[in-house]
């Protein structure tokens, strides 16, 4: 299992970066401080609530607030693309992380492993800031590689912003 690392990419005046799940190497206190020390201003969880307390990340988001980072979880199961409750949250996530952006601001998305559902969330955010969908893969997969891992992810991510 590779080490737990914040991949970055320049987005607008901020940046967007994914990461696997803290504590998914069963070294949650370091994984946390790795973000802490990055100082995002968003953290978006992918991961279910069941994955969160099987690698110990159950309070993240309580540890994040004590922080004074902005956490939020938007659940999709492994492999997946967004359900419609999902997709009913996605608007006013993304005006959030759009006004990080504009401002010079990060925003951190992981998922378990860092490439797949995170892949696809920091992929549609670079669409919705007005990246070409092409540009933007070649982009992120510069940094990550394994980012986006399904056709639906692929989709999802790359529709015109509404």
């Amino acid at each position: 299992m590779e080490p737990f690392a914040i991949h970055v990419v320049e987005v607008g005046a901020g940046h967007v970066a994914l990461s696997p799940l803290p504590g998914r190497a069963g070294e949650y206190a370091r994984d946390l401080d790795v973000i802490r020390r990055w100082r995002p201003d968003l953290v978006i969880s992918m991961t279910t609530s069941s994955e969160m307390e099987q690698a110990g990340a159950g309070k993240l988001g309580d540890d994040l607030h004590a922080e004074g980072i902005t956490w939020t979880h938007l659940p999709i199961e492994d492999f997946g693309a967004p359900s419609p409750d999902t997709e009913a949250a996605w608007p006013q996530i993304s005006q959030s992380a759009g006004h990080i952006l504009a401002r010079g601001g990060r925003v951190l998305v992981h998922c378990r492993g860092g490439c797949g559902r995170s892949g696809m969330i920091v992929l549609r955010l670079m669409v919705e800031q007005g990246m070409a969908p092409d540009a933007a893969l070649r982009r992120l997969r510069a940094v990550r590689p394994c980012a986006v891992e399904t056709d639906g992810q692929m989709r999802w991510a790359t529709c015109a912003p509404g």
